[in-house]
């Protein structure tokens, strides 16, 4: 029967990791020619490539299979040495790092997310490696291994992880009265919504036609500015740079003092979000997947029955 070597899967998932050969070496305190050993020792003996040795150096296909995997052994042994080093006086207990690698969209990043980490944190002196990916597009760093658990518009579940529903983000199409009054002055038409510059975080980024779609009831085509920064599309749409669709618990301050108003009174989007994670026996996977639901439900509205 074939048995995975673990120094070997260690420098493999360092590799894979740190994005080269010397950065995993460092971290392993091991030299580069050792770490280098190890991966080509674990391709031969499984026969595939596993590290694609660019730069920054990444997991094949076949590679991005073994990297789940020693990240979930990784999280399970860092667990494991934990618990033997509970002892507020141990002296190795300061040395067990809990790293969990999520995925997150900008948005809930910038309004409810970041308080479910605080309590691991705080109190298992959790790391996190957070990465920022659009809700639509983060079930693919879980298929891949990169993160544990990832915040997603999916509530299809990805192979090997199980899945939660968080609620509804709202999002209202906003504009500053000034911008409304030049742009929509017979309100959002199509021709008007053909005409008028909007926003978009990146080029994956579909929502600001989909509500300008169903406002219009026909296909729009809007210029458009690309502003990557959930903070900085609220703070140019306040500008009058552009529309914008926002979070509502984002745009409501500028609602109420009356920077911002709706051009389309009455007309949202509802984004379901889900809450996907391995399928794993984890207490620290257990205990984020805990904080992100009381903090999803303390700022988005409720899933849909």
């Amino acid at each position: 029967m074939m048995r995975i070597d673990l120094a070997q899967l260690s420098a493999f998932a360092a590799v894979v990791d740190e994005g080269s050969f010397e950065a995993a070496a460092r971290r392993l305190h091991v030299t580069p020619s050792a770490v280098s050993q190890r991966v080509k020792a674990l391709e031969s003996r499984l026969g595939r490539v596993l590290v694609s040795r660019t730069r920054p150096a990444g997991a094949t296909a076949a590679g991005q299979v073994l990297a789940r995997y020693a990240r979930q052994v990784r999280l399970l042994e860092t667990e494991a040495l934990a618990g033997l080093t509970d002892d507020e006086n141990d002296e190795d207990a300061d040395g067990v790092e809990v790293r969990l690698a999520v995925a997150v969209n900008a948005d809930s990043l910038a309004t409810w997310f970041l308080p479910a980490l605080a309590g691991l944190a705080e109190g298992r002196g959790a790391r996190f490696e957070i990465h920022q990916e659009d809700q639509d597009h983060s079930a693919t760093l879980l298929r891949e291994g990169a993160v544990m658990a990832a915040v997603t518009a999916d509530p299809r579940a990805v192979q090997g992880c199980v899945v939660r529903p968080l609620g509804r983000m709202r999002y209202l199409g906003v504009a500053t009265p000034a911008f409304v009054r030049r742009w929509f002055p017979d309100g959002p038409t199509a021709a008007a919504l053909d005409a008028a510059t909007t926003l978009v975080f990146n080029r994956k980024d579909a929502l600001q036609l989909r509500f300008a779609r169903e406002v219009a009831g026909r296909r729009v085509d809007p210029p458009v500015t690309v502003l990557p920064s959930s903070v900085g599309f609220a703070d140019a749409t306040i500008l009058g740079l552009a529309w914008a669709m926002l979070p509502e618990s984002m745009a409501r301050p500028a609602l109420d003092d009356g920077r911002l108003v709706e051009f389309a009174p009455g007309r949202h989007l509802d984004v379901p979000l889900y809450w996907q994670r391995w399928k794993l026996a984890s207490p620290l996977l257990d205990q984020l997947t805990d904080g992100v639901a009381a903090a999803a439900a303390g700022q988005l509205r409720a899933p849909n029955p």
